[in-house]
């Protein structure tokens, strides 16, 4: 859809926004030492991540949330980025907002693009994965932030709401941590290979790259085994809600099955005692409240109630 370029001394930065086929074939025909099978990757949206390596280039391909708020749940973005000699290539959709902010300061700002850019092309491979990576931390410290609001929520009345909100949260923190547990062997494959455009003086660097992704999926796992245990304690309350009410009207049943058998035996159309006596309607009425009455005050010495 769109393919922007900057140059800054030695290095070129080509940023590539919703691939086509025809910039495909622009860059086929630009660096003919990447591979077809690489290419092809390039067009799809689905590839899971992996780190190629050729002895001209590294095909990297990481997948990274980003929030749908319709949905509620974050959902994987792709990019892939070629590092070659001299330059690298970003490909993604033009979602990822880290990404897109870090080429607009480097095209605007010529400070940034000395900052980022004038280190060789190397370092800039290292600035745009770091970006990608920190910037999993605001959305897993929000996901925290719902988390912390949801444990204070959970012991108020309204549970079918809670019950939700745990489900959509719990949704979102599966899907982070599908997508993060899958970039940390990436990563970790990047930081020990020995391939020479990824030189030595930036292996600190990548390491550092590294304990960050770690720390993210230690968030997240985290993050998972909170929210399981709040469901666990919900499904707990609701359950305990439940056998409440249930109590409560077996009480209300177990109560009224006496008065329902003097009513219905003096509904018979049978000679009955006291039927012809001009108070038996209070008698029987007296009778029914007395016994209800006494059944109330069993229930509640037997804890019941």
């Amino acid at each position: 859809m769109a393919t922007y370029h900057l140059q800054h001394n030695r290095v070129h930065w080509t940023n590539i926004v919703h691939p086509t086929p025809n910039d495909v074939e622009l860059l086929r025909s630009r660096f003919p030492f990447i591979h077809p099978l690489n290419l092809e990757d390039i067009l799809s949206s689905k590839e899971r991540p992996k780190l190629d390596e050729d002895d001209d280039y590294l095909f990297l391909v990481l997948h990274f949330p980003q929030w749908d708020p319709i949905q509620r749940l974050s959902r994987s973005r792709e990019v892939d980025i070629i590092l070659a000699q001299g330059t690298v290539v970003t490909i993604h959709d033009g979602t990822l907002k880290p990404l897109l902010r870090l080429f607009q300061k480097c095209e605007n700002e010529e400070e940034t693009r000395q900052r980022y850019m004038g280190r060789g092309a190397n370092y800039t491979f290292y600035v745009i994965l770091d970006e990608l990576v920190d910037y999993l931390f605001p959305i897993l410290r929000k996901v925290d932030k719902n988390i912390q609001a949801l444990e204070e929520e959970i012991l108020g009345g309204n549970t079918r709401s809670v019950i939700r909100e745990i489900t959509l949260i719990r949704r979102d923190v599966i899907t982070l941590r599908r997508i993060i547990r899958q970039q940390v062997p990436v990563l970790e494959e990047l930081e020990k290979t020995n391939h020479p455009l990824v030189m030595d003086d930036y292996e600190e660097y990548f390491n550092d790259l590294v304990d960050h992704m770690h720390r993210a999926r230690d968030f997240v796992d985290e993050d998972t085994e909170i929210v399981a245990s709040l469901a666990e304690t919900a499904d707990t309350l609701a359950s305990h809600r439940i056998n409440e009410v249930m109590q409560i009207l077996t009480v209300i049943s177990v109560t009224m099955l006496p008065l329902t058998l003097i009513s219905s035996v003096y509904g018979m159309n049978i000679p009955l005692p006291l039927q012809n006596n001009p108070y038996s309607f209070i008698f029987v009425s007296a009778t029914m409240v007395i016994i209800a009455v006494l059944m109330l005050i069993y229930f509640v010495i037997r804890g019941w109630l």
